[in-house]
């Protein structure tokens, strides 16, 4: 019987302490979940927080992204000038073709191809020796007639003779001394002389060939003569004036040289409807041969107030041509088309008659990407 209370006592204080310990632990996670909780609602509170800042920098970098970066410069008033490019060529005022005036033997060549030579020199001899014969004889005859007239004229003033035998004796003199004369032009014709200071080009004349009247023999040029010619297209009549700057490109020495205008033709080719222009040859330290091609360049239009803009700028629509200008407050920059009158274009450059006011902002880089009121950022151009 003791044995059985003492039993019961130790099956109740069993029962009783898990009672207790399952109490215990119980509030122990009521705490901890209190905790947690109170933990959760404020990471919520900095969730939302944490959204509210997010959006707010969303719009503001939509607001950034939605801008345009650009450069602009301002329109200032400037000269401008138009030029176009003729195709010249090189030409002397003295090349000529020294051709043979007579018959005969090609007897000696005095000088070589390449040589500089000086007016009157002898440059080929044809063979003279009949017409060197034949001057002798009259110069025998020319000495008697001049004699014998001396004396006739001596007894003519004394009352001595006829007026007749005076006058055969005047006329034989007179007639041999047109002989004479005749024949020294002969001789002066079987002989090639330069006509003016030069270079001997080519010699087609051969050592103990026969010429013939007008057979080529020698070409002499004067390189200090030359000059530049071109035609210039009758549309063109009165944009040049003699003294107008010219610039001139030798393409074969890839080379600029600058001169002047030296003359205007007054009339126009019926042919071709050209006139005929002249520049004055620079003085050049390389080599030029006439009929050599050149490109001269000439301005034909040129405006000392213009506003001029970059080619590229001006863009098309169905209203016209145009340009981006800034527009706007200084908040909120926009682009707006200008649109413009064209002038001459050169040099990648476009002279604007009208739509285009002295410092209005010109948008620059970044146009392309824009449209009418496209809000823009301006940024400095490195």
């Amino acid at each position: 019987m003791k044995i059985f209370k003492t039993f019961l006592i130790s099956l109740g204080i069993c029962v009783i302490v898990p009672s207790c310990e399952n109490g215990s632990d119980s509030e122990s996670k009521r705490k901890k979940i209190e905790a947690l909780k109170l933990e959760l609602e404020e990471i919520n509170n900095e969730i939302i927080e944490l959204e509210k800042d997010l959006q707010l920098l969303d719009v503001e970098v939509e607001s950034a992204l939605s801008r345009t970066l650009v450069t602009a410069f301002s329109s200032e008033i400037s000269k401008f000038h138009h030029e176009i490019e003729i195709r010249a060529s090189v030409a002397s005022r003295e090349n000529v073709l020294l051709t043979a005036e007579s018959m005969g033997k090609i007897e000696n060549i005095y000088v070589s191809e390449g040589q500089a030579v000086r007016k009157g020199q002898l440059l080929v001899s044809l063979n003279s020796e009949m017409l060197q014969n034949s001057i002798e004889e009259i110069k025998t005859q020319l000495n008697l007639a001049n004699v014998l007239f001396e004396k006739q004229s001596n007894l003519w003033s004394q009352n001595i003779g006829t007026e007749i035998q005076y006058l055969q004796a005047q006329n034989k003199r007179e007639s041999l001394n047109l002989r004479l004369k005749t024949l020294k032009s002969q001789l002066k014709m079987s002989n090639i002389i330069a006509p003016f200071d030069g270079v001997v080009d080519k010699i087609v004349a051969k050592m103990g060939e026969f010429s013939q009247p007008g057979l080529p023999m020698v070409r002499l040029i004067n390189p200090k003569s030359n000059y530049l010619k071109a035609d210039i297209p009758e549309s063109l009549l009165g944009k040049f004036s003699v003294g107008d700057i010219v610039q001139i490109y030798f393409p074969n020495e890839n080379r600029n040289q600058s001169s002047v205008i030296s003359s205007l033709g007054q009339v126009i080719n019926d042919q071709n409807r050209t006139f005929e222009l002249e520049v004055v040859m620079p003085e050049l330290n390389f080599a030029v041969s006439p009929n050599q091609v050149v490109i001269i360049r000439l301005v034909d239009y040129s405006n000392d107030e213009a506003i001029i803009v970059p080619s590229k700028l001006v863009q098309k629509d169905n209203r016209g041509s145009f340009i981006y200008v800034l527009g706007g407050n200084n908040e909120d920059k926009k682009a707006i088309k200008a649109y413009v009158s064209t002038g001459y274009s050169f040099d990648d450059r476009t002279e604007i008659v009208s739509g285009l006011i002295e410092h209005q902002m010109v948008i620059d880089k970044g146009y392309r990407a824009l449209t009418q009121g496209s809000l823009v950022e301006i940024t400095v151009d490195k």
